[in-house]
């Protein structure tokens, strides 16, 4: 039993079954995801011989250590799972609020050629509550190093808010698409009013295009925002460096991004890192605009919809890949080439990339 994992309806039920009053399940499930507790012995209000039984069916994610960034403040975790699989997980701040960035698998079967996190292959799915875990985990040491760097000096409520995490993005280790069910479920629970009352607008969720389940997502009603890792213009191109490429194309590819955005009306974002030499040419630039200029407009009334949004990522680099990013002149002009093209484009800034926690830097780890 992994009761982390349970909706409040499954936790009442699993109450039943063990002959406890109703209302525990309500009890138990605010420890678990509002007071985020690693034990069930920090239950107060809950008796020791239901404590006992609770930590044997609670899963544990254990932290081990973690490196902050002296420049950017950000923090990367590493975590270490019941069965001793290590996942690193990154805590950033933002003038706007928390971000989190988890994993979702541990390792990654994909093999896009420029990733750390493929490096190893995948060992297994993580669970919904390994996925909780490294929230409420990062949390609970923020929290913790905010307080004691303060001597004291911070009340409770500002500790809380400085530790909360407001925005999460599933851009971790491992395909979240290989791992679907698990995905739904813990959207689900970290949205849950009952628990951490997420907004589900503040979700990401990013995948190298798994076609079927782009479009599965779309008819649950969980309109997360989904950004696809492209990475290319065209075919041939992302074929030399993604597999994927080689089972669904980027038309297939995009016509079920189009189909998401109908569904839900959320604008699609286009993750796209830029390689010196593969993919960050001006004429390559041309080809992308040209890829998304049409479904950026209307095909009935002719007009600008903005679907999609491109977000460029100079290549983090990674000690085993050759793949190194370009001038920042040449990224600039790369972006007002798509600009031409009416498409919105951002540049992401490189958070944590002084300690290996940024994109495509995460991987399976036993050491920091």
């Amino acid at each position: 039993m992994d009761i982390n994992s349970l909706y409040i309806d499954e936790l009442t039920e699993y109450c039943n079954e063990k002959g406890w009053p109703k209302f525990r399940a309500k009890q138990i499930y605010e420890w678990l995801h509002k007071k985020h507790v690693v034990s069930a012995e920090d239950m107060s209000n809950i008796p020791k011989a239901i404590r006992e039984e609770l930590n044997q069916d609670m899963t544990h994610v254990k932290y081990v250590t973690h490196q902050r960034d002296t420049e950017d403040g950000t923090r990367k975790f590493l975590f270490e799972m019941e069965d001793g699989q290590m996942l690193e997980t990154v805590f950033m701040q933002y003038h706007h609020g928390n971000s989190i960035c988890i994993s979702s698998q541990a390792g990654c079967a994909m093999g896009c050629k420029f990733c750390a996190s493929t490096i190893g292959g995948c060992i297994r799915n993580l669970t919904a509550s390994e996925m909780l875990g490294q929230v409420y985990m990062a949390m609970n040491m923020v929290a913790k190093e905010l307080a004691e760097e303060s001597g004291g000096t911070i009340a409770r409520e500002e500790i809380e808010e400085g530790s909360r995490v407001s925005n999460i993005v599933v851009m971790g280790t491992g395909e979240p698409f290989q791992n679907y069910d698990n995905l739904i479920r813990f959207i689900k629970l970290i949205t849950s009013e009952a628990g951490y009352n997420l907004s589900i607008r503040n979700i990401t969720v990013s995948s190298c295009g798994i076609v079927p389940n782009i479009r599965r997502l779309a008819d649950e009603g969980l309109p997360v925002t989904f950004a696809l890792s492209l990475h290319a213009p065209t075919d041939e191109l992302r074929k030399t460096i993604m597999p994927i490429a080689n089972k669904y194309t980027i038309k297939e590819t995009l016509d079920a991004t189009d189909y998401y955005f109908q569904k839900t009306g959320r604008r699609i974002t286009i993750e796209y890192s830029l390689m010196n030499g593969v993919n960050d040419s001006l004429e390559q630039a041309k080809q992308l605009g040209e890829l998304l200029k049409p479904r950026n407009t209307s095909k009935n009334l002719g007009e600008h919809t903005g679907i999609y949004h491109v977000n460029l990522i100079p290549i983090n680099p990674v000690d085993e890949r050759s793949y190194r990013p370009g001038s920042t002149e040449g990224t600039l002009e790369f972006k007002k080439m798509l600009e031409k093209y009416r498409i919105n484009v951002t540049i992401r800034r490189g958070m944590g990339r002084n300690i290996d926690a940024a994109c495509g830097q995460l991987r399976r780890k036993y050491g920091l």
